[in-house]
């Protein structure tokens, strides 16, 4: 029995691949070890979407062959896509396996392991691909199983090398993935995430949007009790849409809106096709059919020709939107992008001052929005234990995303279990803590 050490970077669309990959791995036999343990097959997952991502999975590559100079080192995925000629080079790869490759992987290995050719790459035109259908029976989440629905991307933003990695839209079959929640279901899963690169254009590359009636139908299986929605473009936000979600009860009213800026004209830098206006109206909409959503986004600090006042612009913008909870990146320069070659690159020091304003703003909020909660009655899937000031503690979150606590009762097990509970006070800044007085719901 061969054994494999698994290492997987980037997204949650990545995580779901690799899921797959080890479920594959698994079901042909193969014996799954820690990656820093001795292999005789190491897998790096990689990601490209920086290129810091890019010296990442480096890294990992050559980690893993000095663990092992006599395993298969295998690189696997968007670095390999974006990246062909210099993995081809390097001698730390022996297999290299682009996207829409990974349902195959498998034979791919099992093939190079029975040739021992020299360093061999398997990348397709990824322009062209169909999606590429994976199925999981589990994954590594306890009670929350993450959904990829779709894969590719048609934005194309200046910034943003990920059309390229991962090709045009591709919208997996409706039935494909009614089939595999009901298995998630079935498996005792109560919460799924829709999830891929781009989820608002599914079903895009069929003609039109179709992501309101997945939903209406995943509403309908028994079991699952929580629809939760991965990053969704502004402009899907239309009054219909607010409307008929809102009428879904299983949806989450958690929504992750993508932004990157608050000033307009960065926006048309970066090529998003909204501006600040279209944007507000979207959470106005989710706010109108939803009572204190919770809203989150993504902001990028620091692109290329950011002023002083664009700056400004985006920080007031963010106040008046008032987030729960920001993601802040400090631009990075990605080759192979439009904004890689603009004037105006701002300074290591200008972009880390930038963010370290934004993020005391993002913290400021999300206490302020936590703080709504304190002494309601909420709905927590809990799903592990943490110690806390010598104490052990149950956590889960609540259908908007907030980490709650309960103190752990002796031989108490919660996992995965959906308790409504009273939070009054807090454990520590970002964690609610949940009173004694428990309804449980089953």
């Amino acid at each position: 029995m061969k054994s494999v050490a698994l290492h997987n970077l980037g997204c949650k669309v990545n995580a779901y691949e690799m899921d797959f990959m080890q479920q594959m791995l698994q079901e042909r036999g193969y014996k799954i070890v820690p990656f820093d343990e001795a292999a005789d097959v190491y897998i790096v997952n990689t990601c490209t979407v920086t290129n810091i991502a890019d010296r990442k999975s480096r890294q990992m590559l050559h980690r893993a062959k000095k663990q092992n100079p006599n395993a298969v080192v295998v690189a696997v995925g968007c670095y390999v896509q974006t990246g062909t000629k210099s993995v081809e080079k390097d001698a730390a790869v022996d297999l290299a396996v682009g996207n829409n490759r990974k349902k195959d992987l498998v034979e791919i290995l099992e093939d190079y392991l029975e040739k021992r050719q020299e360093t061999f790459c398997d990348v397709i035109d990824i322009d062209h691909a169909a999606y590429e259908e994976m199925t999981l029976k589990r994954t590594a989440e306890h009670t929350r199983a993450y959904i990829k629905i779709q894969d590719g991307c048609n934005q194309f933003c200046s910034y943003c090398i990920i059309p390229y990695a991962r090709g045009r839209v591709r919208s997996r079959k409706e039935e494909d993935i009614l089939r595999e929640v009901q298995g998630m279901a079935q498996a005792g899963y109560q919460e799924i995430v829709l999830t891929g690169i781009h989820i608002s254009s599914y079903g895009a590359d069929r003609g039109g949007s179709e992501l309101l009636p997945l939903l209406e139908k995943l509403s309908d299986i028994e079991g699952i009790r929580r629809i939760r929605l991965g990053s969704l473009e502004p402009g899907i936000v239309t009054e219909e849409f607010a409307g008929q979600i809102s009428a879904l009860p299983k949806v989450c009213p958690h929504f992750h809106l993508s932004l990157q800026s608050g000033s307009d004209t960065v926006l048309c830098r970066m090529n998003r096709r909204y501006d600040t206006a279209a944007y507000f109206g979207a959470v106005e909409q989710l706010r109108k059919h939803y009572a204190n959503p919770a809203i989150t986004t993504d902001v990028i600090v620091g692109f290329p020709g950011e002023t002083e006042e664009e700056f400004r612009q985006t920080e007031a913008f963010l106040r008046r939107v008032g987030f729960y909870e920001m993601h802040i990146f400090k631009y990075s320069r990605r080759q192979g992008t439009r904004a890689a070659d603009m004037e105006g690159q701002l300074t290591e020091a200008q972009k880390a001052a930038r963010s370290e304003c934004l993020m005391e703003l993002e913290r400021e909020m999300s206490r302020m929005y936590r703080q709504a909660f304190a002494g309601k009655m909420q709905e927590v899937l809990f799903e592990e234990t943490m110690e806390w000031g010598g104490k052990t503690y149950w956590t889960g979150h609540t259908p908007n995303y907030i980490k709650v606590a309960k103190e752990a009762g002796q031989e108490e097990n919660l996992r995965n279990r959906m308790i409504r509970c009273r939070t009054d006070s807090f454990l520590e800044e970002d964690i609610m803590l949940a009173s004694h007085d428990l309804l449980t719901r089953w």
